[in-house]
């Protein structure tokens, strides 16, 4: 089983349940490109949920789910997308280039999403959490919940968007010290070296003195 929408992109697949997390992020268009956004509407999504799924269980040793979503769910998701790139490009320093949080709201303003969660307590003194809710509610639960366990692991860090602000692809960074920032150094990060570098070859010719001009 795979994850529906990272796929798209051929990322790095994150471990365990923070798949989730990196599933959603990657419904979105990657940069320019012509990609369906997965959220866009109500069969969509509900396509790239149900595969989803699956996957989120079998990663996690979970019974199956099934979850149904309707129109009035895919603002809240598309919101929580938006509010989780955001909060990665923050954690990065970056803006991310995005002026609102889905809802044509500011991002100075837009309040972050929160949710319900149990959290039980077994004989064995074993903790376990379960998402709570239906639709846009059970799922920003789950992806939540996915994301506050993998901070305790020290994973969450490692979950990354992409710098190549035309890609913008949701990545596992999988370097020894935590310090990539392309989804793909081939792709994403030659092209941006290579920019870079014709910007140092213009800026060096414009800074040349013109044969016969005055020193």
């Amino acid at each position: 089983m795979t994850w529906p929408a990272t796929e798209r992109y051929f990322p790095t697949a994150v471990p365990g349940g923070l798949g989730l997390v990196q599933d959603i992020l990657n419904t979105a268009p990657s940069g320019g490109a012509p990609d369906a956004d997965l959220l866009g509407d109500v069969a969509t999504a509900q396509g790239w949920i149900s595969a989803a799924l699956p996957t989120w269980a079998e990663r996690t040793g979970r019974a199956a789910v099934r979850l149904t979503l309707t129109e009035e769910d895919l603002p809240k998701l598309r919101q929580l997308r938006e509010q989780l790139r955001r909060a990665l490009h923050s954690r990065c320093g970056s803006t991310g280039g995005d002026s609102d949080g889905g809802d044509g709201r500011d991002n100075d303003t837009a309040r972050f999403t929160s949710c319900a969660l149990q959290v039980s307590l077994h004989g064995d003194a074993a903790l376990t959490t379960e998402p709570e809710g239906e639709g846009w509610r059970w799922l920003t639960s789950a992806v939540l919940c996915e994301a506050l366990l993998a901070q305790t692991t020290g994973e969450w860090r490692r979950l990354k968007i992409c710098r190549n602000e035309r890609c913008a692809t949701a990545f596992y960074d999988r370097s020894r010290n935590n310090s990539g920032v392309w989804h793909s150094t081939r792709d994403c990060g030659n092209a941006a070296n290579l920019r870079a570098s014709r910007q140092r070859r213009r800026a060096g010719a414009e800074a040349e003195p013109t044969p016969g001009g005055q020193a």
